[in-house]
Formats: structure tokens, sequence, C-alpha cells
């Protein structure tokens, strides 16, 4: 009996840790996709206002800096609790 309680705890932590593949996988989707519409928006913004593409183009790399940001700190957490 014992010995089908470690069978299940391992099964148990084997699908924790595919949930934290699975996990890892949304977030690194969640990041490109909302990297891509930043990118996506600051090219039309740039095409209707060209004199105003140091400042568009500032405020996307910041916007995507801070998008990566969350995405590794998500990552790393997901690492430490698994």
């Amino acid at each position: 009996m014992f010995d089908f309680a470690l069978v299940l705890a391992q099964e148990a932590l084997n699908v924790g840790k595919m949930g934290v593949g699975i996990g890892m996988g949304l977030v690194i989707l969640g990041a490109g996709f909302g990297i891509g519409r930043i990118g996506s928006a600051a090219v039309d913004a740039i095409a209707r206002q060209p004199e105003a593409s140091g400042a568009i183009s500032t405020q996307m790399l910041i916007s995507a800096a801070l998008i990566e940001g969350a995405t590794v700190i998500a990552l790393i957490l997901m690492l430490i609790l698994s």
C-alpha cells in the first residue's frame, strides 16, 4: 500500500512539472503577442505621424522592456516554485 502511495505521489509531481512547462509556454506566448502588438501599433503611429517617430520609438522600447521584465520574473518564479 505504501509503494502505491509513493507511485501516486511521483505521478502528481510529474503532472505539476508538466503544468509548469505549460505555464511557461503561455507566459512566453503572451509576451510575444504583447510585444508584437506594441510594434504593430508603433509602426502604424509612425506611418501616420513621421515627425513623432523618436518619441514613439522610445515609448515602444520602454513598453517592450517592461513586458520582458514581467516575463522573466514570471519564468523565474515558475522555476523556483516547481
